[in-house]
């Protein structure tokens, strides 16, 4: 993709609106400056994502710890009021908070082995306690943990899986947990902070599961409160040699609260596109198993629906906070099947779906596609963007589409401020990630 130097369009953003030209954030006061010999050092394989260079100095909230103080308010800011007064305009500390937790996800897309020719596809390229300094992440003052693996329930024919090993590839690297054990992040953060992040789509298996799109009941869940079958086998499903995804999490989970359960804790699960999905039910999962679970915070990113009203009903019943960061140039967040207009729960009679006349949806609940959108969103459109090149469904995408989009939003009435500059560059063949 090309960097679009576009006109911007009048955007005035008045003396009571957030301020935005901290310092300790990414922001800037000033455009930021691209030279020639900047452009070609950031090639394919090294592009960073959200960087810029303003008089000559890096502002970046990539690596550094000592970031806007969170403090007493940091309950807020993990969504305990559901985001009110803090997304329309986007409150400035919030932001920062998306971009770190973007940048925690972005990192398992760098630490995935993508070569389906090496002896290594699908692992993690680095050792576990140096996750985050191999993606670009050297002093966040979080620790890896425990390297988190999903496995698919698909199971394919025998000729298929002697022809080519990387189609059969069932179980593979998905994220990591990380605690946060700096002092002063923690003194800054308000907490100590647990952080599960999940990449997207990467393995053939994992692309046949987010076909099987219709819902299914969850187990040892009320027979109504149903999910996308293809997400829920990737969180359950286990062989003789892997232990499902769910597994890995709740024995992670139940050491970390063995550990640090006596002290002002946060559950934080984010995730891409796929990742976005299993941040959910991770989410869900982790309230519903444990009864001392602290607060539990999704940030998710370009993520499809996931269950139905009844799920979403569960969700907010337990307490999970949830907030989606949709595009809405972007084709994943629309599907799988049809959405409830109103908030309530789905149910066998009086349900009305969007774009569909009255006499449609008893039908739709028939063939288990009635879906519903869950917690508080962020919506965002990469038209929007003057410095987007092309929009297209990849690009719309794309978790760097999204933090460049999460960077320069201000609000509804001005949906993005003049001063910030951004770089997009693809990686070449641009991949949809679901």
């Amino acid at each position: 993709m090309r960097l679009s130097l576009k006109p911007l369009g009048p955007c005035i953003v008045s003396n009571s609106s957030r301020d935005f030209t901290s310092r300790s954030c990414i922001t800037a006061s000033q455009p930021a400056t691209f030279t020639r010999r900047f452009m070609e050092k950031r090639g394919s394989k090294n592009w960073e994502g959200l960087r810029k260079e303003v008089e000559g100095q890096w502002v970046h909230s990539r690596g550094n710890p000592r970031l806007v103080k969170l403090g007493k308010r940091w309950m807020e800011y993990q969504g305990i009021r559901n985001w009110d007064g803090l997304l329309d305009p986007l409150d400035d500390k919030l932001r920062c908070e998306i971009l770190r937790y973007g940048d925690f996800v972005d990192a398992t897309y760098k630490a995935f082995d993508f070569d389906s020719s090496s002896p290594t596809y699908a692992t993690c390229l680095f050792p576990k306690n140096f996750i985050l300094d191999g993606a670009g992440l050297p002093n966040t003052g979080y620790r890896p943990t425990r390297n988190l693996r999903a496995t698919s329930g698909i199971q394919l024919p025998r000729w298929i899986k002697k022809a080519s090993s990387w189609v059969a590839t069932e179980s593979s690297w998905i994220g990591y947990v990380a605690v946060c054990q700096d002092k002063e992040e923690i003194a800054r953060l308000g907490r100590r902070d647990v952080v599960i992040a999940y990449r997207g789509t990467a393995t053939c298996l994992e692309w046949l599961e987010n076909l099987r799109a219709t819902l299914t009941p969850l187990p040892s869940a009320h027979s109504d409160c149903m999910v996308e079958r293809g997400f829920l086998s990737l969180y359950t499903s286990r062989t003789a040699t892997s232990p499902s995804l769910q597994d890995l999490v709740r024995e992670e989970v139940a050491s970390l609260l063995q550990s640090y359960g006596d002290e002002p804790l946060s559950l934080t699960i984010t995730g891409h596109s796929l990742g976005a999905a299993l941040a959910i039910l991770t989410a869900y999962d982790i309230k519903t198993t444990f009864s001392r679970a602290p607060l539990v915070t999704v940030v998710s990113f370009g993520g499809p629906r996931v269950g139905n009203g009844n799920f979403r009903f569960q969700l907010e019943r337990q307490g999970t906070k949830v907030l989606r960061i949709v595009n809405s140039d972007d084709l994943i967040t629309k599907v799988p099947g049809f959405v409830i207009d109103d908030n309530g729960v789905a149910g066998d009679h009086d349900v009305r779906v969007s774009g569909l006349p009255s006499w449609i949806p008893k039908r739709v609940v028939d063939t288990q596609w009635l879906y519903a959108d869950v917690g508080r969103e962020l919506r965002l459109r990469s038209r929007d963007s003057p410095y987007l090149g092309s929009i297209n469904v990849a690009t719309c995408h794309d978790l760097r589409t999204y933090l460049h989009l999460v960077d320069g939003f201000v609000s509804s009435k001005c949906p993005f401020r003049p001063m910030i500059k951004k770089v997009i560059k693809s990686y070449g063949a641009q991949k949809i990630r679901v």
